[in-house]
């Protein structure tokens, strides 16, 4: 199959419903994600709405006629204040436009969307150790930070986590403008 026409743009609350179906594919079948239920609309709403509200980017990919293909978001990695300035990213595609270059395209955008929102790293936090995930990450720059061992169980069987990262910006190079308070 071709990669089909696509336009990155930013996402919106109308989108929580595609969105919440791509994901819920992927919590049922998959095991990038640890989710075991997966979230409705309103749900996938009330956590883009978080996203959203804070300034981080949230992207969506969709093809000519509307249909969404893919999202990809970044959000803090952690909830304390001293983690301000780095993010995780997610991302997830419909399951039958994988493996045609959506990730990459979403990816790529979502990095400078990262960087322009002020974050200044971006950690992966790949559920499964999923290869191509760890692929699609390394042939953008980010670099192994580490694999936790059967950090989760689903389908049946123990799932590593593999964390990787990646500078955005001056990274580390120099202080924020205003420190995390």
């Amino acid at each position: 199959m071709d990669l089909p026409q696509f336009t990155i743009g930013s996402a919106h609350l109308h989108h929580a419903a595609e969105v919440a179906a791509i994901y819920a594919h992927h919590v049922r079948g998959g095991t990038a994600s640890f989710e075991t239920e997966a979230p409705g609309a309103a749900e996938m709403a009330a956590r883009m709405a978080k996203l959203l509200d804070a300034g981080a980017p949230w992207l969506v990919a969709h093809d000519s006629d509307g249909t969404l293909l893919g999202y990809a978001y970044a959000s803090q990695f952690r909830d304390r204040p001293a983690y301000r300035m780095t993010c995780e990213n997610s991302i997830y595609i419909r399951h039958d436009c994988r493996g045609m270059g959506l990730g990459k395209a979403l990816l790529t955008a979502l990095i400078e969307a990262s960087a322009q929102a002020g974050f200044r790293q971006m950690i992966a936090v790949i559920g499964g150790a999923e290869p191509g995930s760890i692929a699609l990450h390394a042939a953008l720059g980010f670099a192994d930070a580490g694999r936790m061992r059967s950090t989760g169980r689903k389908h049946g069987r123990w799932l590593d986590t593999v964390y990787m990262q990646l500078p955005l910006g001056l990274g580390d190079s120099a202080p924020p403008e205003e420190e995390p308070g």
